[in-house]
Protein backbone atom coordinates (compact mmCIF):
# COMPACT_ATOMS: atom_id res chain seq x y z
CA UNK A 1 0.00 0.00 0.00
CA UNK A 2 1.12 3.45 -1.12
CA UNK A 3 1.46 6.36 1.05
CA UNK A 4 -1.24 7.88 -0.69
CA UNK A 5 -3.56 4.84 -1.18
CA UNK A 6 -3.37 4.98 3.20
CA UNK A 7 -4.14 8.55 3.04
CA UNK A 8 -7.01 8.01 0.71
CA UNK A 9 -8.46 4.95 2.48
CA UNK A 10 -7.98 6.61 6.22
CA UNK A 11 -9.78 10.15 4.46
CA UNK A 12 -13.02 7.96 3.52
CA UNK A 13 -13.75 5.99 7.08
CA UNK A 14 -13.58 9.20 8.29
CA UNK A 15 -16.00 10.77 5.42
CA UNK A 16 -13.76 13.62 4.45
CA UNK A 17 -13.07 15.59 1.50
CA UNK A 18 -9.34 16.14 0.25
CA UNK A 19 -10.48 19.93 1.01
CA UNK A 20 -11.76 19.30 4.62
CA UNK A 21 -8.44 17.24 5.74
CA UNK A 22 -6.65 20.26 3.72
CA UNK A 23 -7.79 22.70 5.87
CA UNK A 24 -7.08 20.90 8.92
CA UNK A 25 -3.90 20.23 7.82
CA UNK A 26 -3.19 24.03 6.87
CA UNK A 27 -2.49 23.07 3.04
CA UNK A 28 -4.01 23.05 0.10
CA UNK A 29 -6.52 20.74 -1.79
CA UNK A 30 -4.21 20.15 -4.56
CA UNK A 31 -1.46 18.96 -2.24
CA UNK A 32 -3.35 16.50 -0.59
CA UNK A 33 -4.39 15.08 -4.33
CA UNK A 34 -0.79 15.02 -5.53
CA UNK A 35 0.05 12.48 -2.59
CA UNK A 36 -2.88 10.62 -2.61
CA UNK A 37 -2.40 10.07 -6.30
CA UNK A 38 0.98 9.25 -6.00
CA UNK A 39 2.54 11.93 -7.95
CA UNK A 40 4.21 13.57 -4.20
CA UNK A 41 5.60 11.08 -1.80
CA UNK A 42 5.07 12.53 1.72
CA UNK A 43 7.56 12.22 4.30
CA UNK A 44 6.73 9.57 7.19
CA UNK A 45 6.53 12.82 9.63
CA UNK A 46 3.78 14.50 7.31
CA UNK A 47 1.84 11.19 6.52
CA UNK A 48 1.93 10.66 10.44
CA UNK A 49 0.62 14.44 11.39
CA UNK A 50 -2.11 14.04 8.60
CA UNK A 51 -3.01 10.46 10.16
CA UNK A 52 -3.11 12.18 13.32
CA UNK A 53 -5.31 15.26 11.98
CA UNK A 54 -8.06 12.53 11.72
CA UNK A 55 -7.82 10.37 14.93
CA UNK A 56 -5.52 7.86 13.35
CA UNK A 57 -2.01 6.17 14.71
CA UNK A 58 0.49 5.76 11.98
CA UNK A 59 2.28 2.33 12.73
CA UNK A 60 5.56 0.87 10.46
CA UNK A 61 6.29 -2.54 11.37
CA UNK A 62 8.38 -5.38 9.80
CA UNK A 63 7.88 -8.98 10.41
CA UNK A 64 10.41 -11.80 9.33
CA UNK A 65 9.50 -13.70 6.29
CA UNK A 66 9.73 -17.35 5.41
CA UNK A 67 11.76 -17.41 1.91
CA UNK A 68 12.28 -21.26 2.16
CA UNK A 69 15.53 -21.45 3.24
CA UNK A 70 17.46 -23.78 6.08
CA UNK A 71 18.83 -21.21 8.33
CA UNK A 72 20.69 -24.12 9.82
CA UNK A 73 22.99 -23.78 6.71
CA UNK A 74 23.31 -19.92 6.93
CA UNK A 75 24.26 -20.76 10.81
CA UNK A 76 26.83 -23.42 9.70
CA UNK A 77 28.45 -21.47 7.07
CA UNK A 78 28.51 -18.20 9.34
CA UNK A 79 30.28 -20.57 11.40
CA UNK A 80 33.27 -21.54 9.61
CA UNK A 81 36.62 -19.54 9.00
CA UNK A 82 37.13 -18.19 5.48
CA UNK A 83 39.57 -20.38 4.49
CA UNK A 84 37.00 -23.40 5.53
CA UNK A 85 34.42 -21.21 3.38
CA UNK A 86 36.50 -21.09 0.19
CA UNK A 87 37.34 -24.59 1.07
CA UNK A 88 33.79 -25.55 0.95
CA UNK A 89 33.11 -23.26 -2.31
CA UNK A 90 35.66 -24.93 -4.35
CA UNK A 91 34.44 -28.39 -3.37
CA UNK A 92 31.00 -27.56 -4.07
CA UNK A 93 32.12 -25.93 -7.69
CA UNK A 94 33.95 -29.35 -8.60
CA UNK A 95 30.97 -31.63 -6.93
CA UNK A 96 29.00 -29.82 -9.51
CA UNK A 97 31.68 -29.87 -12.56
CA UNK A 98 32.25 -33.55 -11.69
CA UNK A 99 28.64 -33.82 -12.21
CA UNK A 100 27.48 -31.57 -14.76
CA UNK A 101 24.83 -33.07 -17.00
CA UNK A 102 24.39 -36.08 -14.99
CA UNK A 103 20.83 -35.13 -14.27
CA UNK A 104 19.79 -34.62 -18.14
CA UNK A 105 21.46 -38.09 -19.06
CA UNK A 106 18.84 -39.91 -17.20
Amino acid sequence: MTAGQLLRSARGRHGLTQAQLAARARTSQAAISRIERGLVSPSIDMLARLLDLMGERFSMASREEDYGFDRTLYDTTLAMTPDERLDHGVAFANFVRRNLGAASAR
